[in-house]
């Protein structure tokens, strides 16, 4: 049988700078938006490139906190992300099962639906005039019922379903427990890595809801934080001036100020999920 051989000294070389460099170009847009969030008027009017801020300062993120719309963004996307991740791990979950139990009635039929969605997506004007009809325009509800499963999620979900034995819901059923006492106490107990993987994704989605507000949100007020981020960035329209004796600080550090804040809930979320998430994106990869 042919054996892989080990690359010679110069390729390890080789490809390890390829790496370093990679890790580095993404890494600079992060480390620069960080930078640029933390610098003082002089940083900004000397440089134009900020990589390490000479004169630190936490002025640009005071000052978009004091700003009433950036809170109350920030406080209605998280509302939208818990909300909005939750009605669609329970819509998803419970599709799902269904679809992977063969004995469900009209389930070939069911299937076919969900996957025919996946190629043939409602135009925008009819998800405006379904969404207006339901009366939910102009309503967080908007930003999380239309949004609300995914049939690519569903699919995935149904075949890890599939693969669980099915002796331990036959026995299951020998001790009289019906389908939703082995959905929460078999069959989710054991979808841990799938769950995760697809709550980060429709977490991530709900979080950057951003096309779905614009359609369907006429009130500012309601406006989740990525709105408020494009105001601040492509527009140039800076928070309203709170009287708490705060000095402006420059445009473009209360907008890469933004862009940390709308970040870092993500960032923090995906580390205590990261063994979960890293199981779960395999689902279906390996076989036996």
């Amino acid at each position: 049988m042919p054996t892989w051989e080990k690359p010679n000294i110069a390729v390890q070389v080789l490809l390890t700078m390829v790496m370093i460099v990679l890790v580095l170009m993404m890494l600079f847009p992060f480390v620069y938006i960080l930078a640029v969030s933390f610098s003082s008027d002089q940083d900004v009017a000397r440089n134009s490139l900020i990589i390490f801020p000479a004169h630190p300062t936490l002025d640009a993120f005071r000052w978009v906190l004091s700003s009433g719309n950036i809170v109350q963004g920030l406080g209605i996307s998280t509302f939208v992300t818990i909300v909005g991740t939750a009605v669609s791990l329970f819509i998803t979950v419970t599709t799902a099962y269904a679809l992977s139990r063969r004995q469900t009635p009209g389930h070939t039929c069911m299937l076919w639906i969900v996957l025919l969605t996946l190629l043939i997506s409602p135009s925008i004007i009819t998800k405006y005039l379904v969404v207006r009809q339901l009366g939910m325009l102009d309503s967080l509800w908007a930003l999380t019922i239309p949004s609300a499963v995914s049939a690519f999620n569903v699919v995935v979900m149904r075949q890890f379903f599939l693969g669980i034995p099915q002796e331990l819901i036959d026995c299951a059923k020998l001790d009289g427990a019906n389908d939703l006492r082995i959905l929460a106490s078999i069959v989710l107990p054991l979808s841990k890595a799938v769950l995760a993987a697809i709550g980060l994704f429709y977490a991530v989605e709900h979080w950057n809801s951003f096309f779905e507000a614009t359609i369907y949100l006429n009130n500012p007020d309601l406006n989740p934080v990525s709105v408020v981020l494009r105001l601040l960035v492509l527009q140039g329209q800076r928070p309203p001036e709170a009287d708490l004796g705060l000095v402006m600080p420059p445009e473009v550090t209360i907008q890469m100020a933004v862009v940390v804040l709308a970040t870092l809930p993500i960032l923090l979320v995906y580390p205590f999920l990261q063994k979960y998430f890293t199981k779960g994106v395999l689902t279906g990869s390996i076989k036996g």
